[in-house]
Formats: structure tokens, sequence, C-alpha cells
């Protein structure tokens, strides 16, 4: 059954393909095709060739020779689309497969098509493509309903069966994969590609946000990309509808997208009702009306999406939380590593100094209170220890009891010296307190006790960490009215223990906080501690309303940290400059 083209048509065809259609039934069916046919650029058959012509009734003379009328016409139902991809094919010179409905009278066929270009050594350029197909379905249409079924309408039925096929597609791709970079760029390719859309743009969506960003996207060689653009909801009515009504749609001449003047259909994915993106599509110029049952379709193709974000969100997260709970397990192992050294240090201390005592090995009495105090001193830090251990876990517990009333801050400041300088003058640093200057007593809100250890913490830390130079401690007041628990107070004190000491480098300053965690296990051995003062720090100054903040520039270059506590009352300043200090 293999028919060529008339002499008017044949004089363009390469050898090659004269050799082709001249051959008999069988060497069509050596191709491995069912269907196979030419076509010129603008869509006319040159040759054709079904294997089913006989059984189904089709003439392939009439089809080829009668192309201009209705009686004999086997086209494709959406014609404008079926030239386009030809045109694209000659063009490109490159091979496509797609799918392709076409009409022979009252019936359908569904075919799976193969279009190559040929080239003809009678031009620089080709101008014919051979097209091998497979039958997918077919459809019948019935007497009384051909004479009622506009064009459009048949076209809108073809349509359907496509988009259901693309919504399984869609539902298959994105339930192979929790990873949301993927599944928002498969959807998008796989609309784009399939609807052949000139953009197609996907945005995640969150109800704490006003605006929303283009995280994906398809769109035409020509158009310029949307990719990190930052829509604001409120500029754009189809957006924000979308979201309110969870339903499709559209959207005519959006005035903020780069959609030039286009309507726009846009939905929006929803997972138990909430949403959690936008999908914005072009529907060109020339495009269809959009039916019920199409908008019904991409509301189906909005909710596989929805759920698949909500899936792949909740994966995410719960592997961060399994990673951070890996990260949480490591850092107390080092913890316990470390503590329990810290512990055994001088406890061994204690042990050791007071069973040469109870030996009798001290060789005078003013020897042997040298060990007594020494296996003090251990017993102290070992107590130091413990309470910082007790601490965190009240304070994790949240069994931390805090009495908040008022404090003299010279008074905590003078204790603070009495402590602590001479531990600083051991080590030859200077040691200097700087309060500011009033005319009356700073008092703040607080619970006393809690603020000396933090202070006490603070300072031990700088003095331990610096090996010449000094620690400064200062204070001054921060006139901004805060509210806590309930009551408001006309300022804060801020405290600043600056030392110049070997510093943190600037990447690892994150960790200085976190429980358990210490900056460098070598300097924990090398200097002792648990690792707990600042983490204590931060938990004991947020419990009583202020804030601790960490500085330094880097290793060498010592280090700041400041902590504020709420002023019981404002007090009277002497120098101006002081008392317009703000935050």
């Amino acid at each position: 059954m293999s028919i060529t083209a008339n002499s008017q048509r044949s004089n363009i065809l390469s050898e090659n393909l004269e050799d082709i259609t001249s051959n008999t039934n069988g060497s069509w069916a050596n191709l491995g095709a069912e269907l196979v046919y030419t076509q010129d650029s603008t869509g006319c058959y040159l040759t054709f060739w079904w294997q089913h012509c006989e059984r189904l009734g089709l003439n392939p003379k009439q089809i080829v020779e009668n192309q201009s009328g209705k009686e004999y016409a086997f086209i494709p139902v959406d014609k404008a689309a079926y030239t386009e991809k030809l045109q694209h094919i000659l063009i490109t010179l490159i091979p496509e497969r797609n799918q392709c409905w076409f009409r022979y009278g009252q019936q359908l066929f569904e075919f799976e098509l193969v279009m190559s270009p040929i080239m003809s050594s009678l031009a620089s350029t080709p101008t014919t493509v051979f097209v091998m197909g497979r039958l997918l379905q077919a459809a019948l249409c019935k007497e009384e309903n051909l004479t009622s079924q506009t064009p459009v309408q048949l076209d809108s039925a073809i349509r359907s069966q496509r988009h259901h096929k693309l919504i399984n597609q869609i539902t298959r791709n994105i339930r192979r994969t929790l990873d949301l970079d993927i599944i928002w760029q498969q959807t998008v390719d796989s609309l784009g590609k399939a609807l052949r859309l000139e953009r197609c743009i996907i945005c995640p969506y969150q109800s704490s946000s006003t605006k929303v960003q283009v995280i994906a996207e398809y769109c035409q060689p020509s158009l310029n990309s949307m990719l990190g653009l930052e829509i604001d909801i409120a500029s754009e009515p189809g957006f924000a509808q979308a979201l309110a009504t969870l339903q499709p749609i559209l959207a005519e001449n959006p005035q903020h997208l780069q959609f030039d003047q286009q309507k726009m259909l846009v939905v929006a994915t929803c997972h138990q009702d909430q949403p959690n993106g936008l999908i914005a599509v072009t529907l060109g110029t020339r495009c269809y009306a959009i039916t019920a049952e199409e908008l019904e379709i991409a509301k189906d193709v909005a909710d596989q999406l929805g759920t698949a974000i909500a899936h792949a969100t909740l994966y995410k997260e719960l592997e961060q939380a399994r990673q951070q709970a890996e990260q949480a397990t490591r850092r107390i192992r080092e913890f316990l590593a470390n503590v329990t050294h810290e512990l055994r240090t001088p406890l061994n201390g204690i042990i050791g100094f007071l069973k040469l005592v109870l030996e009798g090995m001290a060789d005078d009495p003013e020897e042997q209170r040298q060990f007594l105090e020494e296996a003090h001193k251990s017993s102290l830090y070992l107590l130091d220890i413990i309470n910082d251990i007790l601490d965190i876990a009240r304070i994790e517990a949240g069994k931390m009891e805090l009495e908040l009333r008022s404090v003299r801050l010279d008074e905590l400041f003078s204790d603070l010296e009495s402590f602590l300088r001479p531990q600083a003058d051991g080590k030859n640093l200077s040691f200097r307190m700087q309060m500011p200057a009033t005319s009356d007593e700073i008092i703040v809100c607080g619970d006393y006790q809690r603020l000396k250890q933090v202070m006490l913490n603070l300072v031990s830390n700088a003095i331990k960490f610096t090996h010449e130079g000094g620690i400064t401690i200062s204070a001054d007041v921060v006139r901004k009215k805060v509210t806590f628990q309930d009551q408001q107070f006309p300022g804060m004190v801020r405290v600043r223990v600056a030392d110049t000491g070997i510093g943190v480098s600037l990447d690892k300053q994150e960790k200085l906080f976190q429980l358990f965690s210490q900056v460098d296990s070598s300097r924990t051995r090398q200097y002792g501690g648990t690792g707990l003062g600042l983490a204590i720090s931060q938990k004991l100054v947020e419990a009583m309303g202020g804030e601790v903040n960490f500085y330094s520039l880097g290793e060498g270059l010592g280090s700041t940290v400041t902590f504020t506590v709420p002023l019981y009352q404002q007090p009277v300043m002497v120098l101006s400059s002081d008392s317009d200090s703000q935050e």
C-alpha cells in the first residue's frame, strides 16, 4: 500500500527517499513502524503508508492527492502545534519523538511519532520530514455528536486525555524523590514541555511572609529568566486570590510579572487545606478557552505537588533533626570525656594530699598545712565543676528558681573584685573596674547570687585565657524602656568584660554558647574546665530578662563578653553622653 507523491512533488525528494517510497509494502514493514509518511514544511503529505489502512477503510492515495478537501483528510487535531513542531525540526535538524492525535472522518487516532528531517541534494536546507509512528489508541465520534462538536470542543476532549496522562507522569516523578529542588524543577519541566508553554514558574509559600520567590522555572530560550525573582503577593491579585481560595485563578495581563500582557493561570499547591506554594503558567495570546475540567485538572496537579512538598519538607526537617541529634550525642560524648578528666584531676589531688598527711609524710606542721591547703583548693575546684553540671541540669529541666529583687551594682562589683583581683595579680595582669558616672546608686533587677555567678564565670574565663595585658570590667546605662514578665523597666545596664587574651577565631565563635561543646578540645586539656560556663551564664541572664553577646576579632586578638540586666530604677547620670547611651 505504499503510495508515491505526484510528479509535481516528487522532484523535491532526494534519491534515497525515492528509492524508499518506490519499494514494496514489505519494505515499509521492515522499518518496524506501523505508520510511515513524508511531508513538506507546510504539512502536506508526499507519501503515506499505514499497515491498518485497509482494515480501517483509509485510502492512502486519496489522503495524499486530495489534501485540500475534508472528506479524505487525515490531519492533526491541533494542526497549528503540529506544523510548528514540524518546522522546528527542519530548522534544528534534530529528530524528535512526540505524541499526536489525528482525525480521519469520524475517527480519532493517537500516535507516538518519530519525526526526522530529510537532507536533500537538491536543496541547501531540508524541506521534508520522514515520520514513523505507532498507534497508541483510537476513538470514534458518534454520528449524532459529530455535527454538534466544533473543532475546539474536539480539541478540548483530546487535550483532556493528554492532561490526565500528564498528571500521572508528574505524580510518578515526584513520588520517586524527596528532594524539593528536584520535585519543583521536574514539575515545571513536565508542564512546560507537555503543554508547550512559554513559561511556567513555581514559588514556595509561607504564611509568615508577604512575598514569594521563583525557585523553579521552565521558559522558552527567547524569554528572560525569572529565577530568583521576589514577587510581592499584594501586587499580584491572581496570586493573592489563589492563596485565599485554593482554586485555579485565570488572571488577565499580570502587571508586575514578565508575562508580556498574556493570560496567566495561577493555582496554589496545598496540603491539608494549607497553601505551601504557587504555580503560574502563561497561556499565550493564541490560547484556547480554559474549560472547567481543565481547571479541575490544574487543581489535581497542584494537590499532588502540595502533598509532595509537605512530605519532602517533613523529611527534610526530620533529617535535620536527626543530624542535630547526632551532633548533640557526639558533643555529649566529648563533654563526658573532658568532664571525667576534670573530675579526676582535683579528686586525685585531694586524695593524694590527704594521704600524705594521714601517713605522716609531712616534714613539719608548715608542710602539713600546705598539703591541706592544696587539698582544700582542689576540693573547691571540684565543687565548682559539680555545681556547673547541676546548674545546667536544673536549667535544662526548667527547675532553676530565681529570686528577682533589687541589686546594687557597686556591691556586686566590689565582691567580684575582692575575689578575683588576687588571681589577676598572681598572673601579673592589670585588673580594672569602671562604673558609670552617676550621682546616685545604680540598682538593677536580678538574682544577686546568680548575677555574681555570671560575672565570676565571665571574669574567671578572661583571667584564665589571658597571659599578658589585662582585664577590664565596665558598665554603662542604656536608657531604653523594656518589658519583662509583664513589668516595665526604665532601661538596662550593660556589663562588659574585655580581655587581651587568646581570643577566638570567627568560624568557632558560634560554638561558644552550645551546651556540651568546647571550641577546641586541645584548649580544654591545656586550660581545664567543662565548657559550660558561657552556656550557663547565657541561660541565667536570659532568665533575668537580659542577653549575652561575645565579640572577638580572631585568635590572639582578645575578646569581649557583654551581658545586660534590667534597671530597677533610673539613676541620675552625671555625664550627658552616658545618659544618652542607646542600644
